[in-house]
């Protein structure tokens, strides 16, 4: 995962070997093959604009490579039949191509690259060029056929919501470089760095100075302009924190709550106005202008039915959120 430009599909290529890399190895299963020709190695690819053959039906598309192995026509027909039945295609083996919807042809450039049971399978962002609602079915359908074939899958996405909905590990580029990598939660909860934070959901950040230890695992940040705030060092240890190293201070929208009235018990708690508020179904997305000028996002699930608006725009509101929902980093 990461920005356009980052390295994903160039990565993806030197894994394939259609690009050779300047320097380090590509290692599969302890095999050295950075050197193998790519239609020696034992990688398939599936790209986003399907690449199925338009002359052939969908049978012929996905006995295609098997008929290249010689496999005899019987046992070409009895694994064919296997993997349609597997992508909710059974008895469509006769349907063209070009009959197929958007999502029908996706499925059969998945299959007629796994029916030859690769050791690696590559998904150059396959989803993308399908509409919202069938990327979400999508996902959970390839999410089962990799349990079901036991195969690695490598899947290069920008969509952060795909990504982190998919994996069992993450990798986030930047630059053309790890930035961070770890499963889905980890990512997200867990970032170390600021670009990770940033680029995995939505973010709120204020500049701000590590100040001191107040625990074995809380540290205080001080902003400038709006005071102290207390933060959980998260891993990265306190000498990551050291007193007077400035940084961003941030903590995720659905992590806060908005009050009426400043709150006790909270570790953080700022105060503002009411920007704007959009309701969108499951939870209510405010903005809040802070006495300094910056302004937070903060998402409030709607637990009940609300008959009408809580807060109005313009109501003077406190945001309050836990030490460990905050998140410090050194710049």
């Amino acid at each position: 995962m990461g920005p356009s430009g980052c390295g994903k599909t160039t990565l993806l290529r030197i894994i394939a070997g259609h690009d050779t890399p300047t320097q380090g190895r590509v290692i599969l299963n302890g095999q050295d093959i950075t050197n193998v020709k790519p239609h020696e190695r034992p990688i398939h690819t599936v790209f986003q604009r399907y690449a199925l053959f338009p002359h052939m039906n969908v049978f012929d598309n996905i006995a295609f490579g098997l008929r290249c192995q010689n496999i005899s026509e019987s046992e070409i027909s009895k694994k064919v039949d296997e993997v349609l039945e597997l992508v909710n295609l059974k008895n469509q083996g006769h349907r063209q191509v070009t009959q197929l919807s958007g999502g029908e042809q996706q499925r059969v450039s998945l299959v007629r690259a796994l029916v030859n049971r690769p050791q690696l399978l590559l998904l150059d962002e396959p989803l993308g060029a399908l509409d919202h609602k069938l990327r979400l079915q999508l996902q959970t359908e390839l999410v089962a056929i990799q349990r079901k074939f036991k195969t690695t899958f490598v899947f290069v996405t920008h969509d952060q919501q795909e990504a982190l909905n998919m994996s069992d590990k993450v990798v986030l580029l930047n630059l053309g470089k790890v930035e961070q990598q770890g499963s889905p939660h980890e990512i997200y909860e867990s970032p170390k760095t600021l670009f990770a934070a940033q680029f995995v959901g939505n973010i709120n950040c204020l500049k701000a100075q590590a100040k001191e230890k107040v625990s074995e695992l809380e540290m205080t940040a001080e902003s400038s302009d709006l005071g102290i705030f207390k933060f959980e060092v998260n891993g990265q240890g306190f000498d990551y924190y050291a007193s007077g190293v400035s940084g961003s201070f941030c903590v995720r929208p659905e992590k806060m709550m908005i009050y009426s009235k400043k709150p006790t018990t909270m570790a953080n708690v700022v105060e503002g106005k009411i920007k704007a508020q959009t309701y969108l179904g499951t939870y209510t997305q405010f903005e809040v202008v802070l006495k300094n000028g910056s302004t937070f996002i903060v998402f409030q699930q709607n637990t009940q039915k609300l008959p009408k608006k809580v807060f109005k725009n313009e109501d003077h509101v406190f945001l309050g959120w836990q030490s460990n929902a905050s998140h410090f980093f050194k710049e």
